[in-house]
């Protein structure tokens, strides 16, 4: 994870601005400058602050939030007075989901910026919740402080809070009014849950069916649940079978019409702990979703304080971490996923991808199989299998599993619309690559003609035809169109510029095969059409220096050799980068 990735995962950044600013800029900030003060006595020789926090540095350049977390709150211990650096360590901690130590390293009463006070309390109350202090953590959250950005989330949390301290009253009562939908339905569904656990039934059936209208599972599977556990099955089944019929695939809700067919026990009341690390998941996606990503990974690390058992939680989690570069935190939060759960398929693919991005493709497609075998049939798996076989030059198995996809949608009766048109685009561009274009063109036809404005398949179709000396009338406005549509992409440009050189068009090959390789510059294709084009309008000592970057990169052994060619006896001596179609712009799924 670099500098900056951290910082962006670092929450409340605003109070920490001037060091994030100072640690960029290498002037010397006022926290840095209170690390490095000589250490106190009895500290042992050698461990400074400042060591500590340089350590901590080095762990965020390696990826590593885990370690920064505990280098930071190690200098942190040795500083104690030093404000930024202890702000440091309290992030650093909920970053790297040590909410225990972050309750620790929180600000007291005075110190840091509101929205630092406030995400502290918060911090304080859910660990304090998840100990069992339910009156410590009622009144960390009565404190004003905790507002802001943090309000809502902590509107949320007090009901349960409230409970745990023993307040039925505050724990029952109405929620306050919120104009997000999602939020007001958490609230209401957590003040249903509420009132069934005193006792208070009819005022939580009316809450449950009012909001259990057939569209919304979480109100369906809670209302179903409360009522298995009033002794009312046959009232739970109807309604399950009520969502059945708008959504056959719902896991969640077959599973529990399995158990009532199956006559097997109610789910039991969800536990405070539980219900308050449910609370807290719709303020986190909604953060998310709204590009606030530092307060939806520190909402997702206190839900699972409270719950380590919430496996949508650790799939976010895992998504946060990943962008920001921590590979192992990623692969540690999808690895909790439990099997059965309804994330367990998407936290299996995302492994999957993660290794094949690491470079170790069969140990990906082993993955996604052994997935596979276990949850027989699952389209989203299916797709990601695909991908993986196709990105390992398995053509011909991934074409198998595509079809298998498609045929299935038409034996749900389904039009080809309903296969979906990455479906298509996958085999077809599967089939070109095998080289059974009769195959492979009527599928990209067809996801065209799905999705006209894909610019994907306007790449791939269009370069195909221009590469074949098929339909060029019809494929250059195809490969202009899917520029304009993604502009910055580097594969796409490189397809249009080498479209023009295939035609002969040089000097517009040169043109844009230029932008292409400013927008993908470590990309050794892109890098040696380049040459290629410059060697062909007669610039051949620029030609040499673009097939020799293409060897500085990761070029595979077929196009070094070819590049090793062009070097030694010029262009002509080696025609294969010419019949060398770009490389497809597929997006993973």
């Amino acid at each position: 994870m670099n500098r900056a990735a951290f910082l962006r995962l670092t929450l409340v950044a605003a109070a920490l601005v001037p060091l994030a600013a100072c640690a960029t800029s290498g002037q010397a900030p006022n926290a840095v400058a209170a690390v490095s003060a000589k250490p106190k006595a009895g500290q042992e020789e050698g461990r400074t602050a400042y060591g500590y926090y340089l350590a901590g540095e080095a762990a965020i350049g390696g990826g590593s939030s885990t370690d920064a977390a505990r280098y930071f709150a190690l200098a942190s211990d040795l500083q104690p007075q030093s404000i930024p650096l202890r702000n440091r360590a309290f992030t650093s901690a909920i970053v790297a989901g040590d909410i225990h130590a972050a309750a620790r390293l929180s600000p007291p009463p005075g110190d840091g910026t509101a929205p630092v006070q406030g995400l502290g309390r918060m911090v304080r109350a859910v660990d304090a919740l998840a100990e069992g202090r339910g009156k410590a953590a009622w009144a960390e959250l009565q404190n004003p402080s905790v507002g802001g950005p943090h309000e809502t989330a902590a509107a949320l949390l007090k009901p349960w809070t409230a409970q745990a301290a023993g307040d039925v009253e505050g724990a029952c009562a109405l929620p306050r009014p919120d104009p997000n939908p999602v939020l007001a339905s958490v609230g209401a569904l957590g003040q249903a849950e509420l009132l069934e656990r005193n006792g208070r039934h009819p005022e939580a059936e009316a809450i449950f069916r009012k909001r259990a209208n057939g569209k919304n599972s979480l109100f369906t599977i809670a209302y179903g649940a409360f009522l298995e556990r009033r002794g009312r099955s046959a009232d739970a089944l109807a309604l399950y079978k009520q969502v059945l019929e708008r959504d056959p695939r719902d896991g969640a809700i077959l599973r529990a019409r399995a158990r009532v067919e199956a006559r097997r026990p109610a789910p039991p009341m969800i536990s405070v702990s539980e219900g308050a690390a449910e609370a807290l998941i719709a303020p986190a996606a909604l953060m998310l979703a709204q590009h606030e990503g530092d307060s939806g990974l520190a909402y997702l690390r206190l839900s699972l304080r409270l719950d380590p058992t919430v496996d949508e939680a650790w799939v976010l989690v895992g998504d946060a971490m990943s962008g920001a570069g921590d590979k192992r935190a990623a692969r540690i939060a999808w690895e909790h996923v439990r099997s059965g759960s309804n994330q367990y398929v998407t936290a299996r693919s995302r492994l999957a991808i993660a290794l094949q991005e690491e470079g170790d493709k069969p140990a990906a497609i082993k993955l996604a199989k052994e997935t596979l075998d276990g949850t027989p049939d699952d389209p989203r798996l299916m797709v990601v299998y695909a991908e993986l076989l196709r990105d390992s030059e398995r053509y011909e198995e991934a074409v198998q599993v595509l079809t298998r996809l498609i045929d299935r949608a038409s034996d749900h009766g389904t039009n080809e619309k309903g296969a979906g048109w990455q479906l298509y685009y996958l085999r077809g561009a599967s089939n070109e690559r095998l080289g059974a274009w009769k195959d492979a063109e009527p599928d990209l036809q067809r996801a065209l003609k799905l999705k006209p404005d894909s610019a994907e398949v306007l790449n791939y179709l269009g370069f195909a035809w221009v590469d074949r000396g098929e339909h060029l009338n019809e494929a250059m406005p195809m490969l202009q169109k899917a520029v304009s549509l993604s502009p910055e992409s580097g594969a796409i440009i490189d397809s249009l510029g080498w479209a023009h050189y295939r035609l002969g068009q040089y000097p517009l090959a040169v043109k844009a095969l230029e932008k292409a390789v400013l927008l993908d510059p470590a990309d050794p294709e892109v890098n040696d059409h380049l040459g290629d084009a410059y060697w062909r309008v007669g610039r051949k000592v620029e030609a040499e220096y673009q097939w020799k970057r293409v060897l500085t990169l990761a070029a595979d052994a077929k196009l070094r050799g070819t590049v090793g060619v062009k070097l030694k006896a010029g262009l002509d001596a080696s025609m294969t980068s010419e019949l060398a179609p770009p490389a497809p712009a597929i997006r993973k799924p």
